[in-house]
Parts: C-alpha cells; sequence; structure tokens
C-alpha cells in the first residue's frame, strides 16, 4: 500500500477544484510538503495562506502546464527547493465544450498540450527521481469519456484516451521495473464521469449516472491510492461502458448511449465555469473555494 504519510506530494492544479480538495486530504493523511502547480497566482496564493494557517506546509509554483520549458523550469526548482517528489497528481485539464467544426486551431493546440503532453511531460520529470528512490506513485486524471464517444467533446475525448492508454502503459512499465529490482512503484488512472462543478457547467447528467460530489470523489481517489488501485471509474456505469461497447454493435450502442442512458445529449447545455449548479454552490459554501476537479479555466 502506498502510505502518504511523511510523504511529498505534487498537485498540478491544485489551487481549486478537486485538486485542492485532493491537496487537503493528503495533508490530512499526513503528508510531509504539498507542492502546488497552478497557472493562477491569486489560487495559489489564496490556497497557501488557508493551507499555512492550518499548519500545512505548503510550495506554491505557477506552471503553465502547456509549455514545456515552463514545466521544466518548475521541476527543477522543486528538485532544489522541496527534494524528489513521492506521489503526484497530475489534475490539470481543461474541456472547450464545442462540435468540432467550431474549434480554433488554438483551442485543439491547447487541449492537447494541457490534457497530453503536460501530463506526459510532467512525469517525465519526475519519474526518474521515484524510480531512483525506490519508490513513487502517479496518479493520471484521465476521463469516463476515455471509454465512450460523446458529442461537443471531440478534442477532449481524444485526449483522455491518449492519456488512459499512455498511463495504462506507464503503469506495466512500471510494475516491470518493480519485478526486476523489488522496488515500489504505482500508477493510478482516474476516470471520472461528470464532476458536479464549474468545469462542467450546465451539462446534464446521463440516466444511471450522477454528477459526482467534489468532495467524494476526491476521497475515492486518495483511497485508491493508499490501495494502489489501478483503476478509479466512477459512477458505477462508467465501469459498465466498456463491456457495452465491446459486446455490442456500434449502432447498438449509440443507440443506447444516445437514446435511452442520454450520454450524447449530455453537452448539450454545457456552459463551462460560466454557470455552476445550484449543487455545486451548495457544496462550495461548505468547502470553501474547493469546488472542480481540473484546475486550469476551460477555453469558451
Amino acid at each position: 500500500m502506498s502510505r502518504i504519510t511523511n510523504k511529498i506530494v505534487l498537485i498540478t492544479g491544485g489551487a481549486s477544484g478537486i485538486g485542492k480538495i485532493m491537496g487537503r486530504k493528503c495533508m490530512e493523511e499526513g503528508a510531509s510538503e504539498l507542492v502546488i502547480w497552478d497557472i493562477n497566482q491569486k489560487g495559489l496564493d489564496e490556497t497557501a495562506l488557508e493551507f499555512g494557517n492550518k499548519g500545512y506546509k505548503v510550495h506554491t509554483y505557477k506552471v503553465d502546464v502547456s509549455d514545456l520549458q515552463s514545466i521544466q523550469d518548475a521541476a527543477s526548482k522543486v528538485a532544489t527547493e522541496v527534494g524528489t517528489i513521492d506521489i503526484l497528481f497530475n489534475n490539470a485539464g481543461i474541456v472547450v465544450g464545442k462540435h468540432f467544426e467550431d474549434h480554433s486551431y488554438e483551442d485543439i493546440e491547447k487541449t492537447v498540450r494541457i490534457n497530453v503532453l503536460g501530463v506526459m511531460h510532467i512525469a517525465r520529470a519526475f519519474v526518474a527521481g521515484m524510480i531512483k528512490k525506490g519508490a513513487g506513485h502517479i496518479i493520471n486524471i484521465s476521463s469516463a469519456s476515455a471509454f465512450t464517444p460523446n458529442p461537443r467533446m471531440s478534442v477532449y475525448a481524444g485526449s483522455k484516451w491518449a492519456v488512459l492508454g499512455w498511463s495504462e502503459s506507464l503503469r506495466l512499465e512500471m510494475e516491470q521495473i518493480n519485478d526486476r529490482q523489488k522496488t515500489d512503484l504505482h500508477v493510478t488512472t482516474v476516470m471520472p464521469g461528470y464532476i458536479d462543478t464549474g468545469m462542467f457547467g450546465g451539462v446534464t447528467a446521463p440516466v444511471l449516472t450522477p454528477l459526482l460530489v467534489p468532495e467524494e470523489i476526491s476521497s475515492e481517489i486518495i483511497n485508491a491510492v493508499k490501495s494502489n488501485e489501478i483503476l478509479v471509474q466512477e459512477p458505477f456505469m462508467v465501469k459498465v461502458v466498456p463491456l457495452l461497447r465491446g459486446i455490442l454493435p456500434a449502432r447498438v450502442y449509440d443507440f443506447l448511449a444516445g437514446n435511452i442512458f442520454n450520454v450524447y445529449n449530455s453537452m448539450s447545455k454545457f456552459t463551462g465555469r460560466d454557470e455552476v449548479s445550484s449543487s455545486t454552490k451548495k457544496h462550495s459554501r461548505n468547502l470553501g473555494s474547493a469546488i472542480q476537479e481540473q484546475e486550469i479555466p476551460a477555453i469558451k
């Protein structure tokens, strides 16, 4: 089992959303230090003050995870100022939420740079240190959209399919190193459905797939890390989708997803951070500014 106690944790997108919640939970689990990367300087300052007032040792860095140089510079500073990262949460991501023909070239480029290249570059920056130390855990936040197509999510879904394939391959490589060197390296891939937060404001929850509560899914992810789970798939229907896609003809699956479970219409009223559901507002009152999953504002 991966111990969080006395570990150094780094979370991208850690100044808001479930990134911030997971950071708080790691500190509550006894992590020795928390490193937060985010593009939002105000959010970083507020989170550092909030966590510092609780006695947590926090290091914040303004990082543009779409930019390789920014990642490399920040990783170098972390190595010098903090030390080897034990647990890495690759949490940062964006969603555009438009039909493909309405995406600008910049939308496509930025989504791939943040959701795919950023995740890989960040893991690459820290995995060598974990291997050298003989222990480490990388958690990659993918999405339920890695399992199913969905209108108005073409680029986002493509990016998350990429994360799933890469993350699972990385896991196998780390397990091979464990077998050869008796190390303790782990990779967990998280595939949540819609989280009830600003990032997916306006979405309609598919049938039998309720919106996830940020606090609850954050707890599930932390527990998965502690038990070295390979995959986190929530809510339950996300576990069923790969089976349905595997056994059903494509047109039959499309009929079920589009007409019975309402998956293919779930983004039809998407607004992103411009609209936050009343349920989210209720949770935000309870959780302070910790509202969502992935930190970087969605491109509208």
